[in-house]
């Protein structure tokens, strides 16, 4: 087969469960003798082709339809999924020789132009929903459209053409990473192809790190307790309400100290972030770390640096880092929310807790601080776990059966 894959964007330094998901699924179909590549708008990168990890990546120009949009307000658009154009990705997907199937990783006007070319080559395509559709909190989706307030959109006639409505209808199949999200899929259309396939993880790649190493690197205290949270600097990921009841934290383990790692995607919530924790006199207690390349060997040390992770998000379609975490052998704490409780079973492999709920919140690490021996039990639970069910072997195999089956029945075929 020869796949391509679509993702809105596909950058290193803004890396996220998306990028790791087509990667990771790009390798092991290269390894079996499957043709991929990555191809899509340039946002946010500094080059227009590259190779990742033995993955071809080729990025073409865009622009949003829009009138009167600031500089400022499309940088904060290529960060918070705005609404492109780009005539040179359709481009690119009508010359792509030898083309089977498109996996599209976003929708939009984007998902439209992959539409309207595999229409015209008569190949099917797939859809992926790693961002939420039917359960995104109303206040995160504003934040998604507030840069083009002040700005005129005239690009429907764009969306119309390529068909961006149209989207999920035409799918062969839509892909979610979450069973709630599956459910409302499914009840919002009725008639498709809706699939549950969740993310994945490389055990082995998290299995071992230098705990020690990423402590002194970062000035925190051997005998410290560390609580380690990962995920992008956003609302949607909740680090602040941690931040305000560190102090609490501390009340129950006087070793606690917080490490955020993650990049960036709204500047005005780290900047609130940074000011929570130097109004609170926590600087020495928290450490922030703003981008780390998912690459990097510090990020599987910053898993084996901690005691705990933690997931404190109000919206979560899945929560690869859950993954990360069980296979670095860390007791899990999560919110109840979005994908996770699909996965995650509260007092088996993880603790629970009701999402933006600080009081529950704070309950649910002091029951992992407070009881060493059951916090071992559900880590070596959530470990057995990530291996047996979650490995990227066995995600790409059945990402591979739905490939085939929608080759199989091509509603385009000519």
């Amino acid at each position: 087969m020869n796949i391509v894959q679509v993702p809105r964007r596909f950058v290193r330094s803004h890396w996220g469960g998306t990028e790791t998901v087509i990667l990771e699924t790009c390798k092991r179909l290269l390894a079996k003798g499957h043709k991929t590549k990555i191809i899509c708008p340039n946002a946010l990168a500094a080059s227009n082709g590259e190779t990742v990890e033995g993955v071809e990546v080729l990025r073409t120009p865009y622009f949003y339809p829009y009138f009167g949009l600031s500089s400022r307000a499309k940088t904060l658009l290529d960060l918070k999924g705005g609404n492109l154009f780009s005539f040179a990705l359709m481009k690119a997907l009508k010359k792509e020789p030898d083309l089977n199937l498109i996996h599209l990783h976003t929708s939009k006007r984007t998902g439209g132009i992959a539409r309207y070319v595999a229409m015209k080559r008569g190949i099917p395509y797939v859809v992926s929903l790693h961002g939420g559709l039917f359960d995104v909190p109303v206040e995160e989706a504003a934040t998604w459209t507030e840069p083009t307030n002040n700005a005129y959109e005239w690009g429907k006639i764009l969306g119309w053409w390529v068909g961006s409505r149209r989207v999920f209808d035409d799918a062969s199949a839509i892909i979610c990473v979450g069973e709630e999200e599956r459910v409302q899929t499914q009840r919002q259309y009725p008639g498709k192809k809706v699939i549950l396939l969740p993310n994945g993880v490389e055990p082995s790649l998290f299995s071992s790190g230098d705990g020690k190493a990423f402590r002194i690197k970062n000035n925190i205290p051997a005998e410290a307790y560390v609580m380690l949270t990962v995920g992008r600097i956003d609302p949607q990921k909740n680090q602040l309400s941690l931040v305000k009841i560190f102090n609490d934290i501390c009340m129950i383990n006087d070793s606690a100290h917080l490490v955020i790692i993650g990049p960036v995607t709204n500047q005005g919530y780290y900047d609130k972030i940074m000011r929570q924790v130097t109004s609170l006199g926590l600087d020495s207690r928290i450490t922030v770390i703003p981008g780390l390349d998912a690459n990097s060997a510090d990020l599987c040390n910053a898993y084996h640096s901690a005691d705990l992770f933690i997931l404190p998000s109000i919206h979560e379609p899945f929560g690869i880092v859950i993954l990360e975490a069980w296979a670095s052998g860390l007791p899990v704490v999560a919110s109840r929310i979005g994908g996770i409780p699909s996965f995650v079973l509260h007092r088996e492999d993880g603790i629970l807790f009701e999402p933006n709920n600080s009081p529950d919140m704070l309950e649910a690490i002091r029951f992992v601080m407070d009881n060493p021996e059951e916090a071992k039990k559900i880590s070596i639970e959530g470990k057995k776990k990530a291996v047996t069910q979650f490995s990227w072997d066995i995600i790409t195999n059945r990402l591979i059966e739905i490939y085939e089956e929608a080759i199989r029945e091509n509603p385009f075929r000519k």
